[in-house]
C-alpha cells in the first residue's frame, strides 16, 4: 500500500491560493527550496489533482523546460472528475494518456493507493485537497510555509468535522524564509 502525500505550498495565514485561486506569490526565488520541491516531485509514483488544477498543468507542462518539468511530464496522472474525459485537454505524453478517475473519491483513492509502487502526491485545487483532508485519504501533508500572509484567499483546512491532530515528522528551513513541515495524522 502506498501513502497519499498532499503536497501544497501554504501561507502563514493558511491559505493554498489566493480569492481568484492564484498561486503567484508562492513561486519565490529561493533556490534551495526550489530543488527541494523538485526532489519531493520526483520521489512521486503518480501525480493526482482536480480537474480544473489538471486542466492549467496539462496546458503548461508539456512544453515546458526548468527543473520542474521532467518529474512534472514524466510520472504518470489520474485526474479526479465528474464530467469524465471530456475534462481532457490536448496534451502530451503523461498528460493526453491520465486516467481519469469518475467514481466516488474515496473509492478512487483506495484503488490507486492499493496499486504497487511509490508516493501518490496530490497537488490540488483547494477543493480537491479539502476533500482528501476532510474524508481522511492523506497519510503524509508536505506543507511547504511561505513567508506571505495573504489576509483572505482559499483555505486547506475548512471542511473537517473534528480538529486533525498531525504529528510533525520533519521540518526544514529555507534561506529564503519558506519552511517545509511534514506531517502524518496523529
Amino acid at each position: 500500500m502506498r501513502d497519499l502525500v498532499l503536497k501544497m505550498t501554504i501561507s502563514l495565514d493558511g491559505f493554498v491560493g489566493d480569492l481568484d485561486g492564484g498561486n503567484g506569490w508562492m513561486f519565490g526565488t529561493d533556490a534551495v527550496a526550489k530543488a527541494w520541491s523538485v526532489e519531493t516531485l520526483r520521489g512521486a509514483g503518480l501525480h493526482i489533482m482536480g480537474s480544473r488544477t489538471f486542466a492549467r498543468m496539462a496546458a503548461h507542462w508539456p512544453t515546458a523546460d526548468g527543473p520542474f518539468a521532467a518529474p512534472m511530464n514524466d510520472i504518470p496522472k489520474a485526474v479526479f472528475s465528474r464530467r469524465g474525459r471530456a475534462v481532457q485537454p490536448p496534451g502530451a505524453g503523461s498528460w493526453a494518456e491520465a486516467h481519469v478517475a469518475q467514481g466516488e473519491l474515496a473509492e478512487e483513492v483506495a484503488a490507486l493507493k492499493a496499486q504497487p509502487g511509490k508516493p501518490i502526491i496530490a497537488h490540488g485545487g483547494a477543493g480537491f485537497a479539502r476533500s482528501l483532508v476532510a474524508g481522511g485519504m492523506v497519510d503524509r501533508f508536505v506543507l511547504l510555509v511561505a513567508p506571505v500572509a495573504l489576509g483572505r484567499g482559499l483555505p486547506l483546512f475548512t471542511d473537517l468535522a473534528a480538529p486533525l491532530p498531525l504529528a510533525l515528522i520533519e521540518s526544514r528551513a529555507f534561506p529564503g524564509g519558506a519552511v517545509a513541515q511534514t506531517y502524518r495524522p496523529a
